[in-house]
């Protein structure tokens, strides 16, 4: 019998998703918004897809902020735009 995968949801496009398929962004403890690529940061987690759209919807509809039950600083919207940034980026030299 397959082992069970988690399952969570992408704030962005509402789709539901193997919880390893996903970004998870976390509110720590002191209250910041940061991109936790390794899944396993303490805080109050939200989870998106790898695609860019999903990320700019979860920004402009505010989708972060409530999932996390936080407002967003600039400082958060600045380290998430980074993040978003670098999804773009071509892999190892490709064009």
């Amino acid at each position: 019998m397959a082992k069970r995968q988690p399952q969570r949801t992408c704030v962005g496009c509402q789709q539901v998703m193997n919880k390893r398929d996903l970004v998870r962004v976390v509110r720590t403890p002191d209250g910041s918004v940061v991109v936790d690529t390794t899944g396993k940061a303490h805080g109050r987690g939200a989870y998106l897809c790898n695609q860019r759209a999903c990320w700019q919807r979860a920004l402009e509809r505010g989708s972060i902020g409530r999932a996390l039950k936080t407002r967003l600083s600039d400082e958060d919207r600045v380290r998430i735009e980074t993040y978003l940034a670098a999804l773009d980026a071509p892999a190892n030299g490709e064009t």
